[in-house]
């Protein structure tokens, strides 16, 4: 645990093959718009716009009791 606390990953094995990896615990990080640039510039699905309109115009919570 010390070793994987000061940054080393350590591969754990069952009769020599590889079953888990041991390491240091990675804290969530935020991150620049131009690191995530590449995600947000996926193009839509090109049919999202005609399944848009099938969707009810009002539509209910299906817990509500009316």
């Amino acid at each position: 645990m010390r070793r994987a606390e000061a940054g080393e990953s350590i591969t754990i094995t069952v009769s020599g093959r590889p079953a888990a990896v041991l390491g240091p615990y990675r804290r969530r990080t935020w991150h620049t718009f131009d690191e995530i640039a590449d995600v947000l510039a996926t193009p839509t699905d090109p049919g999202w716009r005609a399944e848009s309109g099938t969707a009810d115009d009002h539509p209910r919570d299906p817990w509500d009791s009316e």
